[in-house]
């Protein structure tokens, strides 16, 4: 069952509403004993026009390709039938803000580990709860270290992929990282180069300009595009391409971003100050353009809105 603190009421379970206490999975479940399970995070925002997903046929859209690099052969909806689901969810609940959970798992067999002897069944459930760590972080800024858990290799795991069994990889280091007294782990590719943090993707600042890890070794983030993309917008010239650990010591600023996270400056890793040890001038612009953005106030970007009432 769901946590009390995760306030939600229906959930759309194979093409039918339930209350939430009723969307459940037998235990006896393939996916959930092996982690063959695919997911989305997504979000909705309050606007002038109503409740709002955002960017959410691009997400669904990453969710059927990572079932396709994951080995379903298809999916019982398509992205069209997975958006009408989505929105129907968001207003059967009655939220203005929510976290969406579009999730697809192997259930009907697959105990001979193999995703053929299975079928794939879908899931979507919507909830009010900051899935983070709070509005203060904003502001705040956020303590990291780097991990001593590597990001999985692109030969061993499928990084492009939201597969559920490749999260564990970010539970072992975020844990570690938080026993340890920091808010969040970076983690290395096994050359040794940075890739992402444990569930948001990784930017650095140095004299004005953005660098951003290159794409081998990362999940490939919507956010990661959008905040691309406003910057781009707003003069900065945003680089992908390898950086080092010590990388992120000299930078001026550095800050994470993601669909829970959203914009969030990083003060210290490794019990190092970053720049000044305050969130910098490009994440606040950053952090500015994106809620304008997400909270339809940006016309230009009205197409990455899609509103609950139309």
């Amino acid at each position: 069952m769901l946590s009390p603190a995760m306030i939600t009421h229906f959930v759309w379970m194979e093409g039918t509403m339930v209350p939430a206490a009723e969307a459940t999975v037998p235990f006896l479940t393939s996916g959930f004993h092996y982690g063959i399970g695919v997911f989305e995070g997504i979000r909705a925002y309050s606007t002038a026009r109503g409740p709002a997903v955002f960017r959410l046929r691009d997400h669904l859209e990453r969710l059927h390709g990572s079932c396709h690099i994951l080995g379903f052969k298809e999916l019982p909806y398509s992205v069209d039938q997975l958006m009408t689901a989505t929105v129907e969810t968001v207003a059967k609940n009655g939220f203005d803000e929510c976290y969406i959970r579009p999730f697809v798992w192997l259930g009907d067999g697959g105990w001979n580990l193999t995703l053929d002897s299975g079928k794939p069944k879908l899931g979507i459930g919507v909830w009010q709860q900051s899935v983070y760590l709070g509005d203060e972080a904003r502001s705040r800024g956020l303590r990291a270290c780097v991990s001593p858990f590597l990001r999985h290799h692109p030969a061993a795991m499928m990084t492009k992929a939201k597969v559920s069994g490749n999260y564990v990889n970010s539970v072992m280091a975020k844990t570690d990282a938080q026993r340890g007294g920091f808010d969040e782990a970076i983690l290395l590719d096994p050359d040794g180069y940075l890739t992402e943090c444990t569930g948001a993707n990784l930017f650095l600042v140095r004299g004005g300009r953005i660098v951003t890890p290159s794409t081998e070794a990362i999940l490939e983030g919507i956010t990661r595009t959008t905040v691309m993309t406003l910057a781009r917008e707003l003069g900065l010239e945003v680089v992908e391409t390898r950086a080092s650990r010590d990388h992120l010591y000299v930078s001026d600023e550095v800050f994470f971003c993601g669909t829970a996270a959203e914009v969030l400056g990083v003060t210290e890793i490794d019990h190092r100050k970053i720049g000044t040890g305050q969130v910098g001038p490009v994440t606040q612009k950053l952090q500015a353009a994106y809620r304008e953005v997400v909270h339809g106030k940006n016309p230009k970007h009205d197409d990455w809105l899609t509103y609950v009432t139309p």
